[in-house]
């Protein structure tokens, strides 16, 4: 369910992609059944192909990747972490529209 300009990340591929980049990073942490995830993912795949560059943005299936949302203490689904060498830096839980997104992006890209 990720768009092309999506990563798919998993707990195996988290530092890597994440922890280690060299540009911020805009996860998703989702489920299949979420249906708030469902409506944020157009947004999601519109930020990154309108960041494509500049930011890395990528989704955590939580179902399939138990590991990472215990690591972040996700508690609700979607929640969207903002990672800026190698830390968090801005968050929000919960459906949001395209502007909330661009304003938790604003002076980090």
């Amino acid at each position: 369910m990720a768009g092309q300009n999506v990563l798919t990340i998993t707990d195996g591929s988290f530092d890597q992609e994440v922890i280690n980049s060299d540009v911020p990073v805009l996860v998703d942490f989702w489920a299949e059944w979420c249906g708030p995830c469902r409506m944020m993912a157009p947004t999601v795949d519109a930020i990154a192909s309108e960041y494509q560059g500049k930011l890395k943005v990528g989704k955590v299936d939580v179902d399939a990747n138990g590991g990472t949302a215990m690591r972040y203490n996700i508690r609700g689904i979607p929640t969207l972490l903002l990672f800026k060498s190698g830390e968090i830096i801005d968050q929000r839980v919960g459906a949001i529209g395209k502007s909330e997104v661009v304003k938790m992006l604003e002076g980090h890209v």
